[in-house]
């Protein structure tokens, strides 16, 4: 979930413009081909989406998913206040 919760806070960062891979990769500090993958899982259950521009795959995140990220950094912040580990 963390690592999720990291690739949907870049992806929002990346705004309606997208993100691509070696972006995402760089700041959530995973290899190009696990962003791959969980990309493919957050866009199969509608938090991202994907578009090919002439160069690169772009993701950016949807309205479902600024909304689950929401609730997610919420979460958070309740298991932190309870010095509790996830």
């Amino acid at each position: 979930m963390g690592i999720m919760g990291d690739i949907l806070d870049v992806t929002m960062d990346g705004g309606r413009e997208g993100v691509i891979v070696s972006a995402i990769s760089r700041r959530a500090n995973l290899s190009h081909y696990a962003v791959l993958d969980k990309c493919e899982k957050l866009v199969t259950a509608g938090l991202v989406d994907s578009v090919k521009n002439e160069r690169n795959r772009l993701f950016m995140i949807t309205e479902k998913g600024l909304e689950f990220f929401q609730e997610f950094r919420r979460f958070q912040d309740l298991v932190e206040s309870m010095n509790l580990r996830y």
